[in-house]
């Protein structure tokens, strides 16, 4: 199957400067490879325009603690890609675990890494037992996490100060996302549909042979349709983003917001500048840009008219800002994207 499509050169030196997704993999020793798997292949399958692997919308490099190879716990070994370093731009962290043994008692100087990514706002995804990890590094105070119900009451005994999910098939609380054995599959589907667009996901859908778009009643899930993969620990900032989301489209003055909260300009930017690294103004236009990028693919719609429906002035203004945060210009952007719909869609 990965022989059909195969890629042109035009193809391959048409990368854009920045992928949607960066991700860097820990692997702990004796992790589970079926949660590394699941989570890893649909992003595989998201990331080229054809059937090739090549990382050109998504990037992603196997780590270990010592930079040695780790076995995972079927005896299976990886050698690592690249030498451990969590400074390296990435989007999202995940640490794999596996056998309990292994993640029980971490060592402090990964508690502390783990700590810092948590500082500099980078999700952290837990697969299997790196919760316990996440937990013992005091990140899931006050919060929830997604746990097998297996481990559920050795957890609960440890972390008191944290509620476990068993019914959930993965859970977002503050920057961390929690992923029991064998559910990241649903986990790396929303990670493709908010960081990449719907087209990619029907792609991983139809090449991965997975029904899409029925879920029995009553099945657990980490989010509802739509729901965000970050969630914020302050209520001013979501309640401003909320509102950001609610007026995407006018390109309304920051004090309109401050009125609306009845907070000063000052108050807002410290809570954001705080909670997400950006001026409220900075993270309004982030939301702008993601649904101006939505629509590039969605839609048939000029780029003008895609502007002014996102709050920009015009089409110059979008495609300043488009290239400053993404690395290529709208019309880049969709005619990569509709590569990957020619796949799907062959005429």
């Amino acid at each position: 199957m990965d022989n059909e499509g195969r890629g042109s050169e035009a193809e391959a030196s048409a990368a854009p400067l920045r992928p949607d997704i960066r991700i860097g993999l820990v692997l702990m020793n004796k992790f589970t490879l079926h949660s590394v798997a699941e989570l890893i292949e649909p992003i595989r399958f998201a990331a080229d325009v054809s059937f090739l692997s090549r990382q050109i919308f998504c990037q992603w490099e196997w780590m270990s603690c010592d930079n040695q190879p780790v076995t995972a716990s079927c005896g299976m070994m990886v050698t690592p890609t690249a030498p451990f370093n969590l400074h390296a731009g990435w989007d999202y962290v995940v640490f794999a675990g596996g056998l309990l043994d292994e993640t029980r008692h971490p060592p402090p100087w990964l508690l502390h890494e783990m700590a810092g990514l948590q500082r500099r706002r980078i999700p952290i995804i837990a697969l299997c037992s790196a919760t316990f990890m996440v937990a013992q590094a005091g990140l899931l105070d006050g919060k929830k996490c997604a746990i097998h119900f297996t481990t559920r009451d050795e957890f609960r005994q440890r972390f008191p100060q944290v509620t476990p999910i068993v019914d959930q098939t993965w859970v977002s609380d503050g920057g961390i996302i929690s992923c029991p054995v064998g559910a990241s599959r649903a986990l790396a589907l929303d990670i493709i549909r908010q960081h990449c667009d719907e087209l990619r996901a029907k792609k991983v859908h139809k090449y991965l042979l997975m029904e899409e778009g029925k879920k029995k009643a009553g099945a657990p899930h980490g989010i509802p349709a739509g729901g965000e993969l970050k969630t914020w620990d302050d209520d001013l900032v979501r309640r401003a983003i909320v509102y950001m989301r609610q007026h995407l489209s006018s390109p309304e003055p920051l004090h309109h917001i401050t009125d609306y909260l009845q907070v000063s300009s000052r108050q807002l930017n410290r809570a954001f500048i705080c909670h997400t690294g950006d001026t409220a103004a900075a993270h309004w236009r982030k939301l702008r840009l993601e649904q101006a990028r939505k629509l590039m693919v969605s839609s048939s719609e000029s780029i003008n008219n895609i502007a002014r429906t996102c709050g920009f002035s015009d089409a110059s203004h979008l495609i300043v800002w488009f290239r400053k945060q993404y690395g290529e210009t709208p019309a880049d952007y969709r005619k990569r994207r509709r590569d990957v719909g020619r796949l799907i869609h062959p005429c």
